[in-house]
């Protein structure tokens, strides 16, 4: 109650120890092509393995963008994933093409029909999990509650016993012969998953054809519900009625009939797809399908990255127009850095690579948002037993996660202490000095191969033309982290009185923050204004909130001089230098 009437004591809490939040500054985000997985949606990965289980392992085509990635997981242990769409479709147990994304595109295509839930049109009864060709290599088998057919199965060894009647089943029906129970199978038909043909990858025992089903813990046993959920490499479609003699039997309902088992298992090979042989696989995405992929990761409010890069399947122009599009989410945002790479070509079997990366590099957008490498990199690939080239801006952006882990964001990854690129067998592209002084000239850092010193990341400006305080990245990094820290704790402040209590209140936030940031060597000054000199009675009266916070960022060393001077015996050294 705000009065008391009467004497009393009335307590109250007041909470004034808000402070400057943490804030990410190490996740990574990339899109591609990847063989497998969800598409059009993030996902997170924290190493390369998980990459490989959700993605697939790379091939000749998909490894321009899993290299990439890669790279970064060296450094960095957060990346978020958007497999771009390149044209694929599922492969399906009838063979007819049919698209489905992820799990919310699968729910949205879901319709119900005659009372028998379906996917689209019904015709497919078991569909790849995702787009791509490593769908045809799934066979899915399957076995009712039949004696004759669970012993005749060829998977028979891989369970316990003959599928029967469930115990939900007999609970709730009165004929206790029901036979709702199932095994299905998911195998590697052709070996494209395991390395070997015939390879069994998941099994589902005594799963019920009951859509209420219900084990004795009280989880689906649904077998459809089941596979969906859990099944990594297919999702139910619709029902096979014509496998099953009983017209009683409903797949997707559970009535008082007994369920008739079929006398023999069904197998379902998945076909289909995108149209082409096996083992080939149209793997290279138009600039428009990374750009719908780039999209996912513009709003800053509900995706929190910091260090964006692709990989570079394009040339010419579309390598420029895929690059600027990159620059363009970075600015859009204006809390992450986008990195970015030439062309592999520009670099791998030019006869002018550095006349090539200058030409690519002055066609893009100038941002302090984006930082660009100079080379392509020659890295072992252990999933084909092949060394391939990559572009070499997820390196550069794990460089910078690195950074963040052995000092702070606000300092330059590049050079010979924190710029060493790990697992690097050559560069395509190793500039002389006259070379580099070109690619810096142009806002292009070198990747440079010393004698006995490693591959280092040789420059730290940003992709900004004009000159400025932001044109290196440690400077860019050091703002994007107060902005986000500062900005998030200020949020506090809305719908509060704009009065001195709360414009001290937030100095009070802010000051200590920048003091913490000064101590680690981030700024070397700063001044914070938020007072009536600042947020007048316009401003206050507009319903604003102004604070400024001036900053003077700590810079980085990019030259050295070194004078060495020689002077006669005999002459004091006070008398040149007046000390």
């Amino acid at each position: 109650m705000a009065f008391q009437v009467s004497p009393g004591v009335q307590v109250k809490e007041i909470d004034l120890t808000n402070v400057v939040p943490a804030v990410s500054t190490s996740i990574g985000a990339t899109v591609g092509s990847f063989p497998w997985g969800p598409v059009e949606e993030i996902v997170t990965v924290g190493s390369e393995k998980n990459l490989v289980d959700i993605f697939g392992s790379p091939n000749s085509d998909t490894y321009k963008f899993f290299g990439p990635a890669a790279q970064f997981l060296q450094y960095g242990n957060s990346l978020k994933v958007v497999r771009a769409l390149t044209g694929h479709s599922n492969a399906t147990s009838s063979g007819v093409d049919i698209l489905v994304k992820n799990r919310d595109h699968y729910n949205s295509l879901v319709v119900s029909s005659g009372g028998i839930t379906q996917v689209g049109s019904g015709s497919d009864v078991w569909i790849a999990k995702y787009p791509g060709n490593l769908g045809r290599a799934i066979t899915v088998s399957t076995v009712a509650a039949s004696a004759t057919a669970f012993n005749n199965w060829d998977y028979k060894s891989v369970f316990s016993a003959t599928p029967g009647t469930s115990e939900y089943a007999q609970s709730v029906i009165s004929d206790r012969n029901v036979g709702d129970e199932m095994h299905i199978v998911v195998i590697d038909r052709t070996g494209e998953w395991s390395g070997v043909a015939g390879t069994i990858l998941e099994t589902f025992a005594f799963v019920s054809q009951a859509r209420d089903a219900r084990k004795e813990d009280g989880s689906n046993n649904y077998f459809a519900d089941v596979i969906n959920q859990q099944s990594q490499y297919i999702w139910y479609g619709a029902p096979d009625l014509t496998s099953f003699s009983d017209s009683g039997r409903t797949l997707n309902g559970f009535d008082e009939a007994a369920f008739a088992s079929p006398n023999a298992a069904v197998t379902y090979n998945l076909n289909g797809g995108i149209g082409q042989p096996f083992g080939l696989d149209d793997n290279n995405p138009t600039v428009g399908d990374m750009s719908l992929a780039l999209d996912l990761f513009r709003d800053s409010d509900t995706v929190d990255i910091n260090l964006m890069f692709t990989g570079m399947p394009f040339t010419g122009a579309d390598a420029v127009s895929h690059t600027n599009n990159l620059i363009a989410v970075a600015e859009a945002r204006k809390d992450i850095i986008a990195f970015c790479s030439p062309p592999i070509d520009s670099t791998v079997g030019s006869t002018s690579p550095n006349a090539d990366v200058l030409s690519w590099a002055n066609q893009l957008t100038s941002s302090s948002y984006a930082v660009i490498d100079s080379t392509a990199l020659y890295i072992y690939d252990k999933y084909s037993d092949v060394y391939r080239y990559v572009n070499a801006s997820g390196a550069v952006a794990g460089l910078c996660a690195n950074t963040d882990n052995v000092a702070d964001a606000w300092f330059s990854p590049a050079g010979l202490n924190r710029g060493q690129l790990l697992g690097i067998t050559k560069v395509a592209h190793n500039p002389i000095k006259a070379e580099r002084d070109e690619l810096y000239n142009a806002r292009v850092n070198p990747i440079v191969s010393f004698p006995g010193e490693g591959t280092v990341l040789f420059g730290d400006k940003t992709a900004l033309a004009k000159p400025s305080a932001f044109d290196r990245i440690n400077v860019r990094r050091l703002f994007i982290v107060l902005e986000k820290a500062i900005s998030t704790a200020s949020r506090f402040q809305l719908f509060e009185f704009n009065d001195e209590f709360t414009r001290a209140q937030f100095r009070n936030l802010v000051e200590p923050f920048l003091r913490d940031v000064k101590g680690r060597r981030g700024i070397t000054d700063f001044l914070v204004v938020c007072d009536e000199t600042n947020n007048t009675g316009q401003i206050i009266d507009s319903n604003q909130f102004v604070a400024d916070i001036y900053i003077k960022p700590a810079r980085s060393i990019n030259y050295i001089t070194l004078n060495f001077i020689a002077t006669r015996t005999g002459v004091e050294f006070s008398e040149i230098v007046g000390q």
